[in-house]
This record gives structure tokens, C-alpha cells and sequence, in this order.
């Protein structure tokens, strides 16, 4: 080639950003670039590579993968979504989607039912954990080379469409059952039980369209059963989402005109948002539990809350996301998520880390979280003296960092616990359930909720499960770590048979955060 790709990136990279600065500032209807000459010219440019360039380039791919470096040169969280990722992602956002409303493993080369949605279409129609389902409307859903994206193509469709599904179920073989896709919930409240008489909890796993909504009916249904005087706020592991819930959460914990936060963009404008009066727990002991994955969103609410002395901060710092993005459609399906604010708490802060040595460093910085011993000792935790600030009360807050804690709760030392984690995070543990699950299906459908909370998880399936996760590249040392093993296998259990509450009331009773908030 006469020239290098190296040179055929930068040409289209900036022709490409000229093209995206018009068709953003086009949508908001503030400024054309129409008749900027340097835009013509490598729009030009690109018609040329396109039709008398001596060989075929997929231009499609390179402009992808240009738009990638674009954003990845402006700053950590400005992304793009291809059109091929966009439904998905919309809909994980959205709350919701079409389909037959099935949990499933790829198990070996089939797919495995590992449960229905509750009220679902699979569940009215009879399907059940354990079933393999074969085909859908003649379309052969077995095989070595099963595709993800093929298998979600099929099952899923227009809302009351009919699927005819082909099913094996173990003991009585292939049956037909004849599915209407309907809407299936993407639930985001994972969880919301009494801790104690009086104490409450409920587990947000990120922020939808749906989060508040969620978050209120289960916050309703606490105060209305039982006399709620604390909560606890489980914010673990989430990376955020939408703004707006989080703003409506924090909402129901702050007195009327209450800061909850201010935005501020390129041009200076600030927006600010305030507490109103529909706020129902403002009374309340609020505990917010955050750890090194909360993010964005999650930190929004935390820091709205501490900011306004409103409750205590439990955990590890937070991962220090302070950007408000955008979503804006690039006319093929695909998005980008644009930079357009920072946002700040109440008392002026940014907790977004620095990101001016670039992405890699951004990156770098919080995995060095893991060397610096932070996880482990609330000491270690580097603090920008220059971003010192003080909440009403007086207490004392930093900014450029993420939020820290009122009260630390460090990871364990214990190697073996980090085994655990990375079992039930890599997917482990959970397969394993399933085996036992589809192995003894007879005797666990005998099974109750109070059924699950009593049983015993006995020696032998320890052992079974030790030995799983060895020839996984997963070892256990020695027996202190025996009895959480069993727990966390219970839990999974629990999950696949029941739901997401139930485990994590059996995990509650040996989480560390939530056994320093009792």
C-alpha cells in the first residue's frame, strides 16, 4: 500500500471528528460546521479511499474503530456502542424487554433452563428449570457451535408473537410448548428484606428507567409491614446508569430544598437539583454501602447524602466517575456517550479522579488500589489535601477521588476469600449449583423457601465443589473458609431455585459491611 494504515486512521479519525462535531451541534441546533473547509476536504478525502483507492478498504470498520480512539482521546467515559450492542445495552438501561423470559445456561451444547421469570411468558407456558430447549419454530438450537446472538435472535420477537419452542425436559422427554413473547422485567432491585425489626434493607444493582420505581415500591412495602426506623442501601458493585433515579432516591432520605447536586458544562452553566417534599424516609437512619466498583450514579446518591450529614457511608472508597454523559444517535444504529458536564455534591466537590496522563494511567490508578493495600487499610488511602471540604455539620469531605467511607470496612486478607469471590464472580460457583441442581432435580423440587434456609450442605458436597473449582484453576487451603463455602453454595441454590432476595438473605448473616452496620 502506498500508504500506511497508521496514516489511513489519523485521516479518517479527523475527518470523522469533523463529521461528529456537526451532526452533535446540528441536534442541539447551536453551531454548523457545513462550511468549514477542512471538514470538505477529508470528507473528500474519504470519498476518494472509497472509490479510486488501488485497494478495498472497509471503511466501515476503520471509521468504528476511529470513532473508538476519538473518544478514547477525550476522556475515560465518553464511549461508543455499536449498532450491533446498542439494542442490549437500551434495553439493560430500559428495564426491560421482549422475549420469553428465561434464564439459561449454554450447557455443553445445548441450551439449559436454569429458571423462568416469575409470571413470565416461559413460566405460563410451562416451562421449567432443568428443560432443555431445542428449537424454536424449526430453528435448531443445538450444537458445537452455538452463537449467543443467534440463540437471543430466536427467542426473541415482536410482543405477543407466538414461539413454538421444542423442549426436553429429563424423565419425560421431548415435549412441544407453544410460547407468547411478552414484556420481561430487568429487574435492578435485586433485593429488599428486615434486617431486624426495625431495619431494613434493599440491594440496587445499577439505575434504569426503572430503578426509582423499583426502589419505591420496595421501600413502600418495608414501611407498610414493618415499623422501618433504619435502611440500609446496598450500592456494591454499581456502576450507575441513569441520573434521574438516583436523584428521586435521594429524595425520599433529604429534608425540602435540600442540594442534592450541581451540574456544570463547557460553558459554565450550572443546573442544580433539589430535594422536594415527596421525600417518605427523611426521618430514618439511612446506612449507604459502597466499594471500589460503585460508580457515577451510586456516587451521586452517597455523596448527596454525606454531604447533607444524612445518614453514615459504610465500605471502601468509591471508583471516582464525575462525568455526565449524553447518548446521541450516529444515524446506523450505533450511539455515543458524550462527555457534557461534570457533576458535583452539595458541598462543591468533584469526586472524579484525574484523568490528564490519559486512559491507560486512569486505568492504572484504580487497579493500583490493589497494590497500595487501600482495599485492606483505610491508611492507605491517598487524600487531595487541596480538595478539602466540610458538610454543615462540620465534618470534613474530600473531592477528586471518589467518595470515602464514614466507616471503612476493608476486603479480607484471606486469600482463600478471594478464591470465593472470584468463583461466584467468574460464573463457578454458579455452574456447579446447576450440575447438582440438574443432577438430583427430583429431590430440590421438593423444596421450599423455608425448606432452603433450613438445609444442610454436607461434607461431601463441599468436597464436590472443591474439587469442581481445582479443575477450574480455583484452590481452596485448608478449612477456614469451609463454612462460607457452604453458605455461598446455599445462597446460589437459593437463587436458582427461588430468587435473588432469598440469597441474599442467607449471605447477609456473614457480610462483613453488613455485620458492622448491625
Amino acid at each position: 500500500m502506498s500508504l500506511t494504515r497508521s496514516v489511513l486512521l489519523v485521516m479518517i479519525g479527523l475527518s470523522l471528528g469533523f463529521a461528529l462535531a456537526k451532526r452533535f451541534m446540528n441536534a442541539t441546533g447551536t453551531l454548523d460546521f457545513t462550511a468549514n473547509p477542512s471538514k470538505e476536504k477529508l470528507n473528500r478525502l474519504i470519498d476518494y479511499i472509497d472509490n479510486v483507492y488501488v485497494d478495498n478498504v472497509d471503511t466501515d470498520s476503520i471509521v468504528e474503530v476511529t470513532v473508538k480512539s476519538i473518544l478514547g482521546k477525550l476522556d475515560p467515559h465518553s464511549t461508543y456502542i455499536s449498532a450491533k450492542d446498542a439494542t442490549s445495552v437500551g434495553e439493560r438501561m430500559q428495564g426491560d424487554f421482549i422475549g420469553i423470559g428465561v434464564n439459561y445456561y449454554v450447557w455443553k451444547d445445548t441450551i439449559a433452563v436454569i429458571s423462568t421469570i416469575p409470571s413470565g411468558p416461559s413460566a405460563k407456558a410451562g416451562i421449567l428449570s432443568g428443560d432443555r430447549i431445542l428449537k424454536a419454530n424449526e430453528d435448531t438450537l443445538y450444537g458445537p457451535r452455538l452463537n449467543r446472538d443467534t440463540l437471543v435472535s430466536k427467542l426473541k420477537g415482536p410482543i405477543n408473537s407466538k414461539v413454538d419452542l421444542l423442549v426436553y425436559r429429563p424423565q419425560k422427554g421431548n415435549i412441544n410448548v407453544k410460547v407468547t413473547r411478552g414484556i420481561v422485567p430487568l429487574q435492578s432491585v435485586e433485593a429488599s428484606f428486615m434486617l431486624t425489626p426495625r431495619a431494613g434493607f434493599i440491594k440496587v444493582e445499577r439505575f434504569s428507567e426503572t430503578t426509582y420505581v423499583e426502589f419505591k415500591k420496595a421501600l413502600d412495602k418495608l414501611m407498610r409491614q414493618h415499623e422501618l426506623t433504619s435502611l440500609v442501601l446496598d450500592l456494591r458493585g454499581n456502576g450507575g446508569g441513569y441520573i434521574r433515579p438516583a436523584l428521586k432516591m435521594a429524595d425520599e432520605f433529604l429534608e425540602d430544598d435540600k442540594l442534592i447536586m450541581f451540574t456544570k458544562n463547557r460553558q459554565g452553566k450550572i443546573d442544580k437539583s433539589y430535594a422536594t417534599k415527596k421525600g417518605d424516609f427523611e426521618t430514618g437512619q439511612v446506612y449507604v454501602l459502597i466499594d471500589e466498583n460503585s460508580a457515577s450514579a451510586s456516587e451521586i446518591l452517597a455523596g448527596a447524602l454525606q454531604d447533607n450529614d444524612k445518614g453514615t457511608i459504610v465500605g471502601r472508597r468509591s471508583f471516582g466517575k464525575g462525568l455526565v454523559q449524553r447518548e446521541m444517535d450516529l444515524g446506523d444504529g450505533s450511539v455515543v456517550r458524550l462527555t457534557v458536564s461534570q457533576y458535583f455534591t452539595p458541598t462543591g466537590r468533584s469526586i472524579q479522579r484525574s484523568y490528564k496522563n490519559g486512559v491507560d494511567a486512569y486505568n492504572e490508578e484504580y487497579l493500583n488500589r490493589y497494590d497500595t493495600g487501600e482495599l485492606q487499610d483505610s491508611t492507605k488511602i491517598k487524600v487531595n489535601d487541596s480538595l478539602v471540604f466540610t458538610t454543615p455539620r462540620g465534618k470534613v469531605v474530600y473531592g477528586g477521588g471518589g467518595i470515602i467511607p464514614d466507616v471503612y470496612v476493608g476486603k479480607s486478607n484471606d486469600r482463600n476469600q478471594e478464591v470465593l469471590e472470584f468463583a461466584e464472580y467468574s460464573g463457578v460457583l454458579s455452574r456447579f449449583v446447576f450440575e447438582e441442581l440438574d443432577t438430583n432435580r427430583s429431590f430440590y423440587n421438593t423444596l421450599n423457601q423455608e425448606n432452603i434456609i433450613s438445609l444442610e450442605i454436607t461434607d461431601v458436597l463441599l468436597r464436590q465443589f472443591k474439587n469442581y473449582a481445582v479443575k477450574r484453576g480455583l484452590e481452596f487451603l485448608g478449612v477456614s473458609i469451609n463454612e462460607q463455602i457452604k453458605i455461598g453454595i446455599k445462597a446460589e441454590i437459593a437463587k436458582q431455585l427461588f430468587s435473588t432476595n432469598l440469597s441474599y438473605k442467607l449471605k447477609a448473616k456473614t457480610d462483613p459491611m453488613l455485620q458492622r452496620v448491625l
